[in-house]
This record gives C-alpha cells, structure tokens and sequence, in this order.
C-alpha cells in the first residue's frame, strides 16, 4: 500500500479523486504536536533553545491511526501546505510515526495535472524550513511568556504581549495620539453655479480654501463683481494600468474593502477553494504567474474580448523574500468564472478571477478634462474637473475598480459664462482616519512586519484581547489596548519597534534559507530580553490613563483627580487613593466609594477597614490592597466551613469558596495560609501520602486531594496492581 497524508481532511478528499486509486490518501487534520502550555516545560534552554513537544490534546486517535497507516505502507510521501507551517507538520509526521526517509511532495494548487506532476519530483523535508518555522513557534511563545507575565502583574491578569501582536497594537494608538492631539481648522469651501453659452450648467470651485472670514467674503465678493470666461480648457489622456494578481496582503486588504470580509474570513474562505481545487495557494508574496497560466489567461482574453483587449505582462515582486517558485494567488481554471459553494466563496473566487484576468489586459485609457476659469487677477481660480473613459481596457474585467465617469459641458477658451450664484460652506478640517483592517495590513507589510500568514491572526488576536474594537471596518483601540500599549511602549520599546520586529523577521527568513543558526537566533533575542523583562518587575501596578480635567475635584476631599481603569472600563479616582476613596464616572458623577467601617487594620496596622463589592457580594477588607489582603470575615461573607481542620497550618478550618472554576475548599486562615482542595473534604487521611481526601464521583466515592498521589485516580491504582 502506498500511502499519502496531508494536513486537511477536505484537501484529503479533492485529491484522491486525481490518484487512480495509486494512493490511500489520509490526512493530520493539521499539526498533531505542540508545545505544552507550560512554559517550563515547553523549552530547554539549556540544550540550545530545545523545544519539547506534545501530541496536541484530542488529537491521540488521529496520531494513533496515522501510526497504524505508515507501518502498514510500503510507501509514504508528506504532502502538506508549501509553506514553513505545512514543512513543520510534514516533519512532526515523521517523528512521531518513526519515518526514516518519507518523500515530500507540495501542491501549489490541487488539480490533476499539477499533482501528476508534483508526484513525479518528490524531495526529502526541507530542514531550514521547518527550522525556521520551530524557531518563530519558540520566539513568540518567549516573548509571549515572559511579557505576558508581567502584564499580568503590572496591569491586569489574562492579558497578553505577541511579538507581533504588539507593534501592530502601538501603530493603532500611534495613529490614535495623532487624533487625540489634533486642532480643527475652520475653512471654507467656495463653488460657484455657472451656465454656458449653450445654457448647461457648469459648477465650478475655488483652488483654494479661505482660512478666514475676512478672505472668504473677499472672494465672493469680487468673485459677483467679476468677469465669468473660460481661460483654458485641458484634455489629457491618461493610462491606468492593470494591477498585479493578488498576494496574500492584497487579497486581504480588497476583500476587506469590496466585500466587507474581516482577514480572517477572508483567509479561512480561501482555504475551502483551495482544498476543493479553484485557486491556487493562498499563502504567498509572489506576484508571478506561470507561463501556461498566463497563456490561458491571454487565450481566454482574445476569445472573449477581442485582441484588443489582451496585453500579456510580468510584475515585479515587492517583497525581497518572496519565493519566486510559488505564483501569485489565481484560479486554477480561468475559463471557470464561478466556483465556490457558498455565497462567501463565491464572492471571494470572483474577485479572485477577476484580478488575475484583468492583470493579463491592456490598458485603460482615460480623458481628463479640466476648465479654468479666473473671474479677478485678486482671487484664486475656479476650476472644474471631469473624467470619462475611452478605451475600458482592464476595467471590462475589473469593473469594481472603475468609476464612474464626469462628463463635463463642452466648452471652449474665451467662452463667457453666465454666474448664477455663489455658494460659500463652512467645515473643519478632519483628523488622520483611523486604520480599517486593509488599511493595517497595508501598513504591516509596508513596515516589515509578520508575514503573510500572520496579518489575519495579528487583527483577529487584538479584536478577540479587547485591545482594539471592530466598527464595520474600523479599528477603534480599547481603553484596555492603550494602557496596555502605553506600558509596552514606556518599558519595552526597543521590542514593540517597527526596526526590531522587521529585523527578527528578517533573521527567520535567513533561517528558511539556511544562512542562519536556530539557536543563535533565539540566543541573541532571549538572553537581553529576559534581563529586559527581569528589571521591570519591581515597577508598580499600572491602571493609569493619565491626568482629569482639572476643573474636575475630588468629591471628598476636593483634591485633584486621575484616570483609572478597571474592569468596567474607565473612572476617576482621587491622586490620593487609597488615602481618600472619592471617584466619579468619566462623564463627572460622583460614585459612592467604599464605605469606612471606623477601624484599623488588625493585620498591617496601617490600613482601614472598608466595605467593598465583590463578584460574590459586600465583604469588608483592608483599603490597602493589594499590599494587605485582609478580610473580615463577617455574618454577609462568612463562607460554610467545615470542622476538618487544615492539614496545612493547623490552625485554620476548611472552607468553601467561589472561585473562577466553580466551587473549592481551602483554609480559613488565607492569605496566611493557602492550602487548597478541588472538591470537599471527607475528613479521612489518604492511607499511602496522609494528604486530606476529598469526595469524588460516583464510581470513586473517595480521593487523594493530592495530584500526585496514585490514590488520586484509584481506578489507574487498580490497573497498575492488575
């Protein structure tokens, strides 16, 4: 048997229909290792950066039968995505099933010619790949650990800090301090409503945009005394020039902005059409296209449109590490103008057909026409502009990226114009946008930052983290997102840079193409960057937005006040919290604090006790918190606690609380003493380590409270002494 395995089910099955039978075709249902989400456990630092990967959870059944199908097979060649993830996966295949030298074929698109022909060049693992795609897995779990941890800490638990996730967060709020910070302008806009000789009208508009009252009445006043002709007329034929077949970062950014789709849809739709054989991969910076793709695009062309209509071309790719070898994202049959199952991907594959095609077209040919008119010598011009287009060229394909045509009066120099009336509208001048998914993407790319494969997993992350909030197609950041930023900008900037994010991308291509060592890589970021973080950990908690209003006083003791942040969002709080506890909403009501209880911390003596609200209801703590984390227990908090004394201290009782996962039971002495159990305690002591037990299940009444200990799992006891 003659095996063949990639890493998608549907691709699975597109492509055994073009085998003949010749192969049994299975897939891994994507990777089937990874590394544990400890990071202690995921890394050897010491054995150069080593990573120790697991089989991914639920995954055991799949590794099971792929372990089973490889030993039965005479032959088995790796067939999964031709990029570094699709490398990584063919390899972990190999290990994990024992594989001593499986061939390795790729697919740039699933058709039966090209398999057939990708079948008869097969090649071992690319080891600098899949390198280089072990060390950005590494690299980002690094960054990620470490820098997460510490924003933990310092601003809020759960939140995160990506290698690339970050710059793209501080490119947001840099455009955002841009909007924050910018003054309006007053101007005015002038038009003036004009007929021709031949009573057309003709709406013309000043060149230039009064700053000031005083300007503005000018124009318009010598503008009604002045003579309206025509002093030039100017025709100019213009070419557009088709644009270059989609790369991954292009497909993006014009499904984002023609079809409304977020990247990540975009790029979980292209996958489908893939597998099913419509396009070509989607994963690529290539703009090149195959020399018979691109003489059925130019037979289709002259069959269709005429020869006219057909200008064959080739485009340079931008990017510096692109892989000439992979072709810029296409359909895999051009004479197929509609594929797809979905109206998604239907939508999607006609864009994509559309841009490929109209890439191997001529020219359009435009005319712009421009009137001048100069009523005085004292004032601007007025002008009017019109287009309209003489040779559709590229456009009959592409005809989303026309429009629509600005037909202008005919006129000729010295011709009077009669004036109607003059129009003068006030508006103020906008600030910079802020970034629409394609519009980041563009800027990511532009900046050397992540790589194709990364920019939907970048936007997809920040909006799924509260970092940045999605308004059609608008980022907005979050309050969350701006501190977090503000944070990573004021103790990480050298790591958040455009230059040391494009400069770390640039070291992992060095690595896919072997001019680079793993390790070194991962050496000369880690071992400054864990001193980085290291030095950072004695900073104090961050939840400041920055100053109020300074007509905004404290409600209790009038002092001034600041911007905080909790989980709600964002409040003012007085500077001298937690000495005074007054606060008021961002719009200015006051919020009625904690209230004193009139005594005195027991525990650090320093502190006063005050009522708060918690997720679980009122309790009375300490108002120097975090620093004491003192609570009273009172008749409104006191939890059930049981009369099984705490094995831990021996002082305290065992008590039920409500945490994040549910119900569990820990001593009634905490924070002094944080011993801890999953599930009630029965009082009796484990027979083998003398650790509490706890109640089970209904097949095992009784359990170790202690991981550790076999008598945690009795049934894996009972195995074991079978």
């Amino acid at each position: 048997m003659k095996l063949l395995i990639v890493e998608s089910p549907a691709k699975a099955k597109t492509i055994s229909k073009y085998l003949d039978g010749e192969y049994e075709v299975t897939s891994s249902v994507g990777h089937i290792r990874d590394l544990p989400k400890s990071n202690k456990q995921a890394i050897d630092m010491e054995a150069d950066f080593a990573p120790r990967y697991q089989i991914v959870p639920g995954k055991e059944n799949v590794v099971r039968e792929l372990k089973k199908s490889c030993a039965e097979a005479d032959e088995v060649v790796l067939a999964t995505d031709p990029d570094r993830e699709g490398e990584a996966i063919a390899w972990h295949i190999k290990e994990v099933c024992g594989l001593e030298d499986p061939k390795r074929v790729v697919f740039h698109e699933i058709t039966q010619s090209a398999i057939v022909e990708a079948m008869k060049h097969p090649r071992a693992i690319d080891e600098d790949l899949r390198k280089a795609q072990e060390a950005r897995r590494v690299l980002d779990r690094l960054f990620g650990y470490d820098l997460s941890g510490l924003i933990w800490k310092k601003v809020r638990y759960g939140l995160s800090a990506g290698r690339v996730q970050s710059p793209a967060l501080r490119i947001i709020m840099e455009r955002e301090k841009e909007i924050r910070a910018f003054i309006p302008e007053t101007f005015w806009v002038i038009t003036a409503e004009t007929e021709t000789p031949k009573k057309e009208a003709l709406t013309l508009t000043c060149a230039k945009e009064p700053r000031t009252q005083e300007e503005k009445n000018k124009i318009i006043t010598l503008g009604k005394k002045g003579s309206w002709a025509v002093v030039e007329v100017k025709e100019t034929e213009v070419k557009r020039v088709a644009r270059a077949p989609f790369i991954t970062s292009t497909l993006q950014q014009s499904a984002s902005t023609r079809l409304g789709f977020p990247p990540s849809k975009t790029m979980s739709l292209a996958q489908k059409l893939y597998e099913a054989g419509y396009i070509t991969y989607m994963r690529t910076d290539s703009t090149t296209l195959s020399k018979k793709a691109q003489e059925d695009m130019v037979a289709y062309i002259i069959k269709k449109f005429g020869k006219e209509y057909a200008l064959p071309k080739e485009f340079k790719t931008k990017s510096r590490t692109a892989q000439e070898a992979h072709e810029a994202i296409r359909p895999t049959t051009i004479t197929k103008a509609n594929a797809g199952t979905t109206a998604d991907q239907k939508k999607l594959y006609a864009l994509i057909w559309q841009r490929a095609l109209s890439s191997q077209m001529s020219d359009a040919i435009m005319l712009r026409t421009k009137i001048v008119v100069s009523p005085d010598p004292e004032i601007p011009d007025f002008s009017a502009t019109g287009s309209r287009v003489q040779f559709d060229g590229w456009l009959k394909v592409d005809f989303g990226a026309r429009s629509e045509d600005v037909e202008l009066p005919l006129v000729h120099e010295k011709d009077g114009l009669t004036l109607k009336k003059m129009l003068s509208e006030e508006k103020q001048t906008e600030p910079p946008t802020r970034y629409t998914e394609a519009g980041l993407v563009k800027e990511l790319e532009k900046r050397g930052i992540g790589r194709p494969s990364t920019y939907a997993s970048i936007l997809k992350t920040l909006v799924d983290r509260s970092y940045a909030n999605r308004v059609g197609r608008t980022l907005y950041p979050t309050d969350l997102g701006d501190i977090v930023n503000e944070f990573l900008v004021q103790n990480f900037s050298h790591y958040v840079s455009d230059a040391f994010t494009s400069e770390l991308e640039d070291d992992l291509d060095k690595v896919a193409e072997g001019k680079k060592e793993y390790a070194k890589v991962l050496r000369d970021f880690y071992t400054p960057f864990t001193k980085a973080v290291a030095s950072k950990k004695d900073i104090g908690k961050i939840t400041n937005l920055g100053d109020a209003p300074k007509d905004m006083r404290c409600p209790k003791c009038g002092s001034a006040m600041i911007i905080k942040l909790s989980r709600s969002g964002k409040f003012i709080s007085c500077a001298k919290f937690p000495e005074c506890v007054g606060a008021r909403t961002i719009e200015g009501k006051e919020i009625e604090g904690p209230k004193e209880t009139g005594e005195i911390c027991p525990k650090c003596e320093k502190g006063k006790l005050i009522e708060r609200e918690g997720r679980f209801g009122k309790f009375v703590g300490c108002n120097n918190y975090p620093k004491c984390k003192y609570i009273k227990q009172t008749t409104d908090n006191q939890q059930p606690t049981t009369n099984i004394q705490c094995p831990e201290c021996k002082k305290g009782f065992m008590t039920e609380r409500h945490g994040r996962f549910g119900i569990f039971y820990s001593c009634s002495g905490y924070p002094d003493c944080k011993y801890a159990i999953k599930a009630k305690p029965t009082g009796n002591l484990c027979p083998m380590c003398s650790s509490l037990m706890m109640e089970g299940t209904k097949t095992i009444p009784e359990r170790c409270s202690k991981k550790e200990c076999p008598m945690h799992n009795p049934q894996k006891l009972e195995k074991l002494e079978e």
